[in-house]
């Protein structure tokens, strides 16, 4: 229903989101998306990032027109780590797509958070080994419990582990995770069937040669345009990511790398491009603006049937 009124405008705070938005219903909403995405069937800029002058810290803008239409402003101040104020905070507004009424403004903390380890989840399920005897996680943040919580609804984990740069944070993340810390990294990653680095690193902290033939990894962390979570040896494996202009302006991984990109993770969900049988598959996610807009639509409809 159209909102004409600001002063009466529903606002749906993270509680209320938490009540509803589960993981098998977000993966199938972002793996339709991200279909629709690569078939030109959505509207967006690239992501609008602006440094904060004095602070290691970005604000930034993601609208998108899909099924439904929305803007997301994010904020990413990486010196909140440890504080209790969350690192990425956010505000979704959408809107009617018929006559442009403000219909809902949504909390887009957690929608931020569970959307990016949906849309590994999604290219995890279509992509990984059915039956992963190791699965890693390299950072100990939100992201990286999220990412434990909905590849655990598409996969089997096997032997899960966790690193992290600082042992104190990576022991209590393996231990609420239920998981195994490993203070070295090629260690954690030897061996793993599926990696997940989630971290705010700037240099690469995951080496090509570490990785098992056939691996999936999934590479969620952003610092920056330039910032990097793998090395070049990892990134001449294919690589697939969510909007190929988006990697190039954004990713780091990519730039840095000067890799050749395999495929838009939209071409192979709908089976417009095809993996290699045995490949080691890099997902190079930045985070696009329609995922946003997706699980702001299906939070709204959940909370609307309630």
């Amino acid at each position: 229903m159209a909102h004409t009124g600001l002063e009466s405008l529903p606002f749906h705070d993270e509680a209320a989101i938490a009540g509803v938005l589960e993981w098998p219903a977000l993966i199938d909403a972002i793996e339709r998306a991200m279909i629709s995405f690569s078939a030109g069937e959505v509207v967006q800029p690239v992501r609008q990032m602006l440094p904060v002058p004095g602070q290691d810290a970005f604000i930034g803008a993601m609208p998108a027109i899909g099924d439904a239409m929305a803007v997301k402003v994010v904020t990413l101040f990486h010196g909140n780590a440890g504080t209790g104020i969350p690192t990425h905070q956010a505000v979704i507004l959408v809107f009617d797509r018929d006559n442009g009424s403000p219909v809902a403004a949504l909390d887009g903390r957690l929608i931020t958070e569970m959307r990016t380890a949906a849309g590994s989840a999604a290219a995890a399920r279509r992509l990984a080994v059915r039956n992963p005897s190791v699965t890693t996680i390299m950072g100990s943040g939100v992201q990286a419990r999220a990412h434990a919580s909905a590849l655990a609804a598409v996969r089997p984990l096997g032997e899960l582990r966790l690193w992290a740069r600082t042992g104190t944070s990576g022991r209590a993340a393996a231990e609420e995770i239920g998981a195994v810390f490993m203070a070295d990294a090629e260690a954690a990653v030897r061996d793993a069937d599926i990696v997940v680095c989630a971290t705010s690193a700037t240099e690469p902290i995951l080496e090509g040669g570490w990785l098992k033939p056939g691996a999936f990894v999934a590479s969620v962390g952003w610092n920056g345009r330039d910032g990097r979570e793998l090395d070049d040896a990892a990134m001449v494996n294919t690589v697939v990511v969510e909007s190929c202009d988006a990697a190039r302006d954004q990713a780091g991984n990519v730039r840095g790398s000067g890799c050749e990109i395999f495929a838009e993770i939209g071409e192979i969900f709908a089976g417009a491009k095809s993996v290699p049988e045995g490949a080691t598959v890099i997902y190079d996610s930045v985070g696009i603006a329609i995922e946003d807009v997706t699980a702001a639509k299906l939070a709204c409809d959940l909370l609307a049937d309630r």
